[in-house]
């Protein structure tokens, strides 16, 4: 286990210049913000807590309560792989700055008092979670919601309905897209390149491929791990997805059902 003294180290050790903590908000996304590393104290972050607007957080606090903080965990601690500046990423529990209580909305405590209560009962000492998300990377996504209007599209050069296209005759049918060879395959380099990203930034990536589904469906699996770890991991893991799509001017989503008459992207999770 890192202890705080362990960051300080590694700060210094890789010329950090900015520190970010992020935490998880009700809908399991990832909120953060950042500081420079001058302004970083080891107690504040570590013990004291670092405050923050909770009625701002969707699902957390009322406007007359909003107050609350972060204390961050030195275990997670590594380089943020996405920003420019060199930056230490830090993920936080979520806490109530009058009764130093865990949040009970933080889906991070939820998930100790998971393990908390499978050790109480007996039903085992530890819990391992070994997830396979699913993703879709699109060419182009537009959506608008107006007054007297609502629309959205989503496109994928590797889509059937695409076929007409001059010079490109490698379309993906419906339910046929697990396991083509490129130039079916249009995703390999991005989903190599992500894998990179998720080594270097400390997660085990087993596999990665396309999924069954036409217009870029994809799954990357990750070797399991112990259940609030693998959850960090997870978060981790969608946060490189979907920013280093973006880098490829893409868009990739997590969303359950985005192509009509085609498979959904699910998150089967082998558990023991």
């Amino acid at each position: 286990m890192k202890t705080p003294s362990d960051v300080m180290a590694y700060i210094k050790e890789k010329g950090v210049e900015i520190v970010d903590v992020k935490f998880t908000d009700l809908f399991g996304q990832w909120q953060h913000f950042s500081m420079p590393v001058e302004a970083f104290d080891a107690d504040t972050a570590f013990s004291e807590g670092m405050g923050f607007d909770g009625s701002s957080i969707r699902g957390f606090q009322s406007i007359e309560s909003s107050d609350m903080i972060l204390i961050a965990d030195p275990d997670t601690a590594v380089m943020d792989p996405i920003c420019a500046a060199p930056t230490l990423s830090l993920v936080c529990d979520v806490y109530d700055p009058l009764t130093r209580e865990p949040y009970s909305r933080d889906p991070r405590y939820v998930a100790k008092k998971a393990v908390d209560y499978v050790r109480a009962t007996g039903i085992a000492d530890e819990v391992f979670i070994g997830p396979e998300a699913e993703f879709f990377i699109f060419d182009q996504v537009k959506y608008s919601a107006g007054e007297y209007s609502s629309v959205y599209q989503v496109d994928s050069i590797e889509g059937p309905w695409n076929s007409g296209i001059f010079g490109f005759g490698h379309s993906v049918p419906h339910k046929r897209g697990y396991f083509p060879v490129a130039p079916f395959d249009t995703l390999q380099d991005i989903r190599s390149q992500m894998v990179r990203v998720m080594i270097a930034s400390g997660l085990d990536v087993e596999v990665h491929h396309h999924e069954v589904g036409t217009a870029g469906q994809c799954e990357i699996d990750l070797k399991y791990d112990s259940l609030v770890t693998m959850a960090d991991k997870v978060q981790l893991y969608k946060y490189i997805v979907k920013n280093v799509a973006k880098a490829n001017g893409k868009t990739a989503t997590f969303m359950p059902k985005p192509i009509y008459a085609d498979n959904g992207s699910g998150m089967h999770t082998h558990q023991s």
